[in-house]
């Protein structure tokens, strides 16, 4: 049988790539697509519903807001979802290659998947000067205060589902990804990574694009790191 694959992206004033990322994805791996709007002021919602995608709504700012949004969602199907891939509603991964990610997990070989743009191919100026140095911080922080080695915290990704409800996810903010990895590490999960592809955004990082927005950010992932010790 195979394996019931839910998306969750979150999104925030997307309205001009959001409907590109949903058609991109493979719809025969897929079986649903769910769109997390994280209070948009534009055509966010509308856009990502005309491309197909379930709407759910999360009024209160914030990444991990909109990702455990998505989650209580999931869980309260009827039939629940064996792998969850979160991807970002910017078009700056490309969503196609969700079959890469997830093929580890299918084989049984990794209950999460990170998809690593360090590893893959990046576009020349794709990623921020501050958001190749925080990553490179924060990967060896993590390899030397858990024991594992990740090379980036990409936030395309994709972990089995009884896996992400035993990792109690928690951050509401920038911290997500960093505690996902975290936490996967201290409870022995099968971590991989795999190259992934990675071009410019479309429209400004609302986190990275902006200079107080990368200071809550840098600050926020390395107090995550440290408090799971």
């Amino acid at each position: 049988m195979a394996a019931k694959i839910l998306v969750i992206i979150p999104a925030y004033n997307e309205e001009e790539s959001i409907g590109k990322v949903v058609d991109d994805i493979p719809k025969d791996l897929v079986c649903e697509v769910v769109v997390v709007n994280n209070n948009s002021s534009d055509n966010t919602q509308q856009n990502a519903e005309s491309a197909g995608a379930t709407i759910l709504d999360e009024t209160q700012m914030g990444y991990g807001y909109a990702c455990l949004k998505g989650i209580s969602y999931a869980k309260e199907k009827n039939e629940r979802p064996d792998i969850i891939v979160f991807l970002d509603g910017d078009y700056s991964d490309y969503p196609e290659e969700i079959r890469e990610l997830v093929e580890p997990i299918i084989e049984d070989k990794a209950d999460m998947v990170i998809g690593s743009r360090t590893l893959g191919n990046a576009a020349e100026g794709a990623l921020l000067p501050q958001q190749i140095f925080g990553n490179w911080l924060a990967v060896n922080l993590i390899r030397l205060l858990y024991g594992i080695q990740f090379t980036d915290l990409g936030p395309f990704r994709a972990i089995k589902f009884d896996r992400l409800l035993e990792l109690n996810m928690t951050d509401k903010t920038y911290g997500w990804t960093v505690e996902m990895q975290v936490k996967a590490a201290k409870e022995k999960f099968k971590c991989v990574e795999v190259p992934v592809s990675y071009r410019k955004r479309i429209g400004v990082s609302k986190i990275t694009g902006t200079v107080g927005g990368s200071i809550k950010a840098g600050y926020k992932i390395l107090w995550t790191i440290f408090k799971y010790l």
